[in-house]
């Protein structure tokens, strides 16, 4: 059975690790590498990195933990984006294990 993925986009690295501990708590999921953006307006936003976590689970499982993590996110700098895809090609699922945090 393939494995459903919450994406969840949010301001810092700080706010993403938070984020990904609220969701990992809330349900049983695992998480796929942490990757980064530095947008062009980069100065203009609450704090100049975007994350991804990506959540893998249950579709339940990604649900829950998307919520969590994003409640944890609002809290803190907030979420740019979200989305929860039930059932990824696989390469999409090769895709999620891309990251930018090894490049400068």
């Amino acid at each position: 059975m393939e494995e459903a993925v919450g994406i969840l986009e949010v301001y810092g690295l700080v706010c993403a690790f938070l984020a990904a501990d609220a969701g990992c708590k809330a349900a049983d999921v695992r998480l796929e590498t942490f990757d980064k953006n530095k947008p062009a307006n980069a100065d203009a936003l609450p704090v100049p990195l975007l994350v991804t976590v990506k959540f893998r689970g249950s579709v339940a499982a990604v649900e829950a933990a998307m919520e969590a993590g994003e409640a944890a996110a609002r809290s803190l700098t907030g979420v740019v984006q979200r989305h929860i895809i039930a059932r990824p090609t696989p390469d999409t699922v090769k895709m999620l294990k891309l990251n930018a945090f090894d490049r400068n």
